[in-house]
């Protein structure tokens, strides 16, 4: 039988074949009957994130994907880290105090200690702390911080382990501002994933941005599939501040503009009030079209980031992350980026359960 990421894939390379043109019926026929499950930054809810304990663990809660967000340090090596300011992910503070300071990124001035001023050699020797004051800190000081390769290398040997195939999300940070320090991002992410064999339309990987360029870019140098990532309505992707296309992350949801979207990516990662936006009083307005919308361009949509934690959580779940999970499922999200992994699979088979 066919798995729910097999079937993901093939929808993905279809999409890549028609770039959009592909008719609702058919792409119906392809779309995943059950939604991946894609650990964020591993599975943080319960490791500190970005870390090999991270990834391993959302792999053994059975996560389809796992997300190493990508960075550069000084000497170009990608690594896995969510931000290139690593202040609050790990003991640098302590051990290069002097290394402290001011950058502007994407337009926000910030004070911090930045991997790229960093060998990864000096990286090697810090290790990693949860980000969270509200998070178990327990692990933290326990784990080094990984290269993509390391990433990619505890992926083969997890399926090697359990006879299932494991796939990388890797997101391209902050792309335009690596650009313009000369360490891009995109030719090195290539290089790697196709030396481990991520090479083509039905490889098990996505590549992700919040940037338009950066993804077209990338539709030159590989086949793998490529997913667009929305931030909140009025902001816009840094590409565009770049430009000066006053376009935001709302106005790129619409359908015209998802069909210009499906011509150099596979999917769609919308932040999830994109798809089910708040009233006012916090409780949550009907679900919109946008799913519908994506779909009908041929693209997949995958949302982020689903938490177990209350404070994330609407009032309409009543403290419930699975309720969360199930509405999004039977909206029809091709898969869902999760802090807890195991409550992603667990809703999942109370979905598939269900309809069975």
């Amino acid at each position: 039988m066919p798995t729910a990421f097999s079937r993901c894939l093939a929808a993905a390379a279809l999409a890549l074949t028609v770039l959009g043109g592909l008719a609702a019926d058919a792409l119906a026929q392809t779309r995943p009957t059950a939604p991946l499950v894609i650990g964020h930054r591993g599975a943080c809810g319960h490791r500190p994130e970005h870390t090999l304990a991270s990834y391993e663990l959302a792999i053994d809660m059975g996560a389809d994907f796992i997300e190493p967000d990508l960075v550069a340090t000084k000497d170009g090596v990608l690594i896995a880290r969510h931000e290139n300011d690593i202040s609050g992910t790990t003991d640098v503070a302590a051990k290069f105090p002097e290394r402290k300071a001011k950058k502007t990124i994407d337009g926000a001035a910030i004070e911090g200690f930045f991997t790229e001023d960093f060998t990864l050699a000096e990286i090697k020797t810090l290790l990693a702390r949860e980000r969270l004051d509200f998070r178990d800190h327990s692990r933290d000081g326990q784990f080094t911080v990984p290269t993509l390769e390391e990433v990619i290398a505890l992926v083969k040997r997890k399926e090697a382990e359990t006879g299932r195939i494991i796939g990388i999300y890797p997101e391209t940070k902050h792309p335009t501002y690596f650009r313009s320090l000369n360490l891009p991002l995109e030719g090195r992410l290539v290089e790697i994933l196709h030396k481990n064999g991520y090479d083509k339309a039905d490889s098990p990987v996505f590549i992700q941005s919040f940037e338009i360029q950066n993804l077209k870019d990338l539709r030159q140098m590989t086949k793998v599939p490529l997913v667009f990532l929305y931030d909140e309505p009025d902001l816009r992707p840094y590409d565009f501040v770049a430009a000066g296309d006053a376009r935001t992350y709302a106005d790129l949801l619409a359908p015209g503009e998802l069909a210009e979207i499906a011509r150099f990516a596979q999917g769609i990662g919308p932040w999830k009030r994109l798809l089910i936006t708040e009233n006012p009083d916090k409780t949550l307005a009907a679900p919109n079209t946008v799913v519908a919308d994506a779909h009908a361009a041929g693209l997949t949509v995958h949302p982020y980031t689903f938490r177990n934690e209350a404070r994330y959580l609407a009032p309409d779940y009543a403290g419930d992350p699975i309720k969360e999970y199930l509405q999004f499922y039977e909206l029809g999200v091709d898969g869902v980026f999760s802090d807890f992994p195991d409550a992603a699979v667990a809703a999942r088979e109370v979905f598939l359960k269900a309809r069975n």
